[in-house]
């Protein structure tokens, strides 16, 4: 950018104003040159010293001080015994390879978060994937003020990506953050994150909420939404703080998008209204209860918009109601339009989850749909997603390579709450750790299509199929789209 005097604005219509009057002339030139030595005392006038401290003052300091104290260093240690050889006792192997050949050997992972205290008795809310891991985990908590303590998990919510901890071994009262209302956040508010990047030590970064609700961005996010921020927020951060400038919670640090490993202004954290009431969980013994609307639902495009007259490009298409669901319940119908839940707009199919939760099983949601060009309000009760009869789940164990699995029949309740569309067969529930099945990688939501020759439509089908005892073992999964064919022998 070229900067000009101001004087050469006026000298360069000096051969315009040799054409004008010479009273004019005379006033015009006089009012100029007063217009720019008025000027030049204003540009000087900026750039004078400040009269003291106070006039440059401008600092998040006092925020910073009030803060820093509940946001902790989350140190975890997992200890996992390593391979042990199948021919550990055989004498020709020990012979040369020593007495120690084969023995069990411990193998130990360490890894580096953040967390918030918030509440004074010590507890600490993390992210689950700070914690996680196999074997034996020892966790370890230190303050800023350089005391560390042990801790131990009061719950993990893989869906969700939240732990909490209480810390122990400890006598008198922890500083804490109290929780906000992240509902009333905006985009353009100011935001400190506060955590342990790279574990260089606590860290202040600032900027501000970039944008809320986002829901399409992460992976392990499930049906939750997160608020977007431009305070850099790096590898360590996660389960640190998010503060508004109150000093107040607002969010855990979850994730970052980023192609470098390290942060470009696009930060993710879990809002303040979901930690609370996972939170609130913990405190009372009980696992978060996950709400099952009782409809197949999918996310408004401008297609969909422009064939029910909607303004704007968000909402919900309901395209199936489940007979006996609370949707049904609600007298909610197959082309409804899920515009907004408690005055909330829904963005897409997957906030509804996120608003059902935070609203709380038990509770009653008012929900805005469109329906024919008009808008209607229904009273939703929010219920959890049934539990499964003993006679409907079954957990597989034997000589088989779905040993360590429990499987389940779909149905609709389940297929929503496994996220897959498949409301028919035999799904897997749960895997677990060091089993048969959990070594072939079998996850959650894999849906088996066949073992050997039998198409599994049914539990008893599939356990007829696994009492067989083939050389091989021929297994068909579905997962996703995708099929998957496992074979190993028997």
């Amino acid at each position: 950018m070229t900067l000009r005097h101001p004087s050469s604005d006026w000298f360069g219509i000096w051969p315009f104003s040799l054409r004008t009057t010479g009273a004019a002339l005379l006033a015009g030139l006089l009012m100029m040159m007063m217009m720019a030595a008025a000027a030049c005392d204003g540009a000087l006038a900026q750039r004078v010293v400040p009269s003291g401290r106070a006039a440059i003052r401008y600092s998040f300091a006092p925020i910073v001080k009030q803060v820093t104290p509940a946001v902790v260093n989350v140190y975890v240690q997992h200890r996992q015994r390593a391979f042990n050889s199948p021919f550990a006792e055989d004498p020709f192997f020990r012979r040369f390879f020593g007495r120690s050949f084969g023995q069990p050997t411990q193998r130990i992972q360490n890894s580096l978060g953040s967390g918030v205290i918030v509440s004074p008795d010590g507890i600490v809310v993390t992210n689950n994937h700070v914690i996680k891991g196999g074997g034996r985990t020892t966790i370890k908590v230190a303050l800023s003020d350089k005391r560390e303590f042990d801790a131990k998990v009061v719950l993990r919510d893989k869906v969700n990506d939240l732990a909490i901890l209480r810390i122990i071994g400890a006598r008198g009262k922890f500083p804490y953050l109290a929780f906000d209302d992240s509902d009333r956040l905006q985009v353009g508010d100011l935001v400190l994150a506060i955590g342990n990047p790279f574990g260089v030590g606590q860290t202040v970064t600032s900027g501000i909420i970039s944008a809320l609700a986002r829901s399409k961005v992460l992976r392990h996010g499930g049906g939750q939404m997160f608020i977007q921020t431009d305070a850099a927020i790096n590898p360590g951060n996660s389960g640190g703080a998010l503060v508004d400038m109150a000093g107040r919670l607002i969010g855990i640090n979850s994730a970052i998008y980023t192609r470098s490993g390290g942060s470009n202004g696009i930060g993710f954290a879990i809002p303040s209204n979901l930690v609370r009431l996972v939170v609130d969980s913990a405190l009372s013994g009980r696992k978060v209860g996950r709400p099952w609307l009782g409809a197949k639902l999918q996310s408004v495009t401008r297609d969909i918009a422009e064939a029910v007259g909607l303004r704007r490009v968000a909402g919900a298409l309901v395209k199936k109601v489940h007979r006996g669901g609370p949707a049904a319940a609600a007298g909610m119908k197959s082309g409804d339009v899920i515009t907004a839940i408690d005055g909330h707009p829904i963005a897409d199919a997957r906030s509804i989850n996120y608003r059902l939760t935070t609203r709380g099983i038990g509770n009653t949601a008012e929900v805005e749909v469109i329906r024919a060009g008009r808008k209607r309000l229904l009273q939703l009760a929010i219920r959890a997603v049934p539990r499964l009869s003993s006679a409907d789940k079954l957990e597989l164990t034997g000589d088989h390579p779905l040993d360590g699995a429990s499987v389940a029949r779909l149905g609709p309740a389940l297929a929503d709450d496994l996220g897959i569309n498949i409301e028919s067969g035999v799904a897997i529930t749960a895997v677990r750790r060091g089993s048969y099945a959990a070594n072939l990688g079998l996850r959650r939501g894999d849906i088996i299509v066949s073992v050997g020759s039998w198409d599994i439509s049914n539990l008893r089908k599939l356990q007829t199929a696994l009492r067989s005892r083939p050389d091989y073992w021929s297994i068909t999964i579905r997962r996703g789209r995708r099929l998957l064919s496992i074979r190993v022998p028997g």
